[in-house]
């Protein structure tokens, strides 16, 4: 919601600013289908040409994070904690036990009580994966952890290409302006024996091109870029929260301090209050005794 706000306001304050200066709407509004086709078709083609078809539907997705925020709410990460202690718990009480929930994670019924975590394959594999690991005996917690960080960097480093690219195609915005303000001059001067009130129009019209370039470079494509960079980096914060825990887990502190280093090293914002985890946690183990 607050991205269309952000929207309006720039689109306002640009075209109500130049109205109310006494600009005319209707140079600019002639000469916009061509300017635009010119521009953004040039942006869109060097876009396609730099990225391969998996990454292009990877932007297009992650678009979408400029108007509905970071994946990860709250209430999510206190789940996650919720998940982790209920796993550990059980690797610790009955590690044969443990076999069931990590080899098939859909068929959990603890998994199955987080649909939201359940459906995130990369956070339920990296449980999976590093409870594995443990089951296996790692006599080094710290080999573990280290495989633990080059994973989440390789998949955070994949998760950032988006707003890479979307910044890439906003540096050449200006580029593509100035070229097709170019072409217009070269219109101009086709029609140089005109009198000035139609060559003023063709500058003007010429000159759009320089404005479209700059305006949808500074004022769209790269705010863009910055909140899904933004997003993207508050969302590795659900997947730093796992390593945390896991890797305590790995040092054989005891349950509840494994919990709470991941609640302490979660950001504030987003961080779950000790009373509303303890709270969590207490249905969890109402539920176990049931």
């Amino acid at each position: 919601m607050i991205g269309i706000v952000g929207i309006i306001v720039i689109f306002v304050m640009v075209f109500g600013g130049y109205i109310a200066a006494g600009g005319k709407m209707a140079i600019i509004l002639k000469s916009l289908p061509y300017e635009f086709t010119m521009i953004g078709g040039a942006a869109i083609g060097a876009f396609v040409i730099s990225n391969d078809i998996g990454a292009i539907k990877h932007t297009l997705k992650d678009v979408g994070k400029v108007f509905k925020g970071p994946k990860w709410k709250p209430e999510d990460y206190r789940d996650l904690l919720c998940l982790l202690y209920e796993l550990i718990r059980l690797a610790r009480q009955n590690p044969v036990g443990l076999e069931e929930h990590i080899e098939a994670p859909e068929n959990s019924p603890i998994f199955s009580v987080y649909q939201k975590i359940l459906a995130d394959k990369e956070a339920v594999d990296l449980i999976c994966d590093t409870l594995r690991s443990a089951s296996m005996n790692y006599d080094d917690p710290h080999q573990v952890e280290e495989v633990l960080e080059k994973r989440i960097d390789a998949n955070h480093a994949h998760s950032m290409h988006s707003s890479h690219a979307l910044q890439t195609m906003a540096d050449g915005l200006p580029a593509l302006g100035i070229v097709a303000a170019v072409l217009g001059v070269i219109k101009t001067m086709g029609s140089i024996d005109q009198p000035p009130e139609i060559l003023g129009k063709l500058i003007g019209g010429a000159l759009v091109g320089t404005f479209l370039g700059v305006f949808l470079a500074y004022g769209l494509v790269g705010p863009f870029a910055a909140k899904v960079s933004d997003v993207t980096q508050e969302d590795a914060h659900f997947y730093q929260l796992i390593r945390e825990v896991l890797v305590a887990n790995l040092h054989n502190h005891a349950t509840n301090i494994c919990i709470e280093v991941g609640r302490q090293n979660t950001p504030s914002h987003i961080r779950p209050s000790f009373s509303d985890l303890e709270d969590a946690l207490k249905e969890v183990k109402q539920r176990e005794a049931a």
